[in-house]
């Protein structure tokens, strides 16, 4: 195990994971979410799946690059103002 800052809260912590015990469980939530709306719903932009799963940028840009999602996309380009990724191409 190491010690490790939280990616979601800040906190630091020990554990394997990138998160702390309290934000696991939102992690998980968004991960849900996440996983049913790309199975219902067509390609957006990384601002717009924020929008409509109230997760922000920067944890939705976390979850994308996730083991689990890396079958179902195939690029995430970078937005022109450096502030994330702008769009996601998902192949279901």
């Amino acid at each position: 195990m190491e010690f490790k800052k939280c990616k979601r809260c800040g906190c630091f912590f020990v554990s394997n994971s990138e998160v702390c015990s309290k934000c696991e469980p939102k992690d998980n939530f968004e991960i849900i979410k996440l996983r049913n709306y790309l199975n219902d719903n067509d390609v957006i932009s990384l601002d717009e799946l924020a929008s409509n799963l109230s997760i922000t940028p920067a944890n939705l840009a976390r979850h994308i690059q996730a083991d689990e999602f890396k079958s179902i996309y195939k690029t995430l380009s970078k937005s022109s103002s450096g502030e994330g990724f702008n769009n996601i191409s998902i192949s279901l």
